[in-house]
C-alpha cells in the first residue's frame, strides 16, 4: 500500500472555501484519475503563532506504478488548479510512504 500525503498550510481566511473546494471539486478529480482507492482528510490539532491552519489529505493506492502514473499524467494539471485558486495562501508539502 502506498500513502500519498499532502499537508497544506493555510491562511485562515481561506479555510472554509478550501475545505469546500477540496471536498466538492479537487478530491473527486484526484480520485477520478483511477490511481487511488480512497482518501482521508485530517485537520492538525495545534496552535500556530501566525494563525495558520493545517490540513492533511491522504490518498491510498495499491502500487508504486499507480502513484508514478498519477505524478506523470495528472498531478501537474491538478496542482496548477490549486495554485491558481489559492496562490500563496495554501502552501503544500508532499510525502510518499509505503507499507512495510
Amino acid at each position: 500500500m502506498i500513502l500519498y500525503n499532502i499537508t497544506f498550510n493555510l491562511s485562515p481566511d481561506i479555510e472554509e472555501d478550501f475545505l469546500s473546494w477540496m471536498k466538492e471539486t479537487h478530491i473527486p478529480e484526484v480520485l477520478g484519475t483511477g490511481n487511488f482507492t480512497s482518501h482521508v482528510i485530517y485537520r492538525l490539532v495545534h496552535h500556530s503563532e501566525d494563525g495558520s491552519v493545517n490540513y492533511c489529505i491522504q490518498y491510498f493506492t495499491d502500487t508504486m506504478a499507480q502513484m508514478l502514473d498519477y505524478e506523470k499524467t495528472h498531478a501537474p494539471g491538478l496542482r496548477a488548479k490549486t495554485q491558481a485558486r489559492y496562490q500563496d495562501k495554501a502552501i503544500a508539502f508532499r510525502t510518499l510512504l509505503e507499507t512495510v
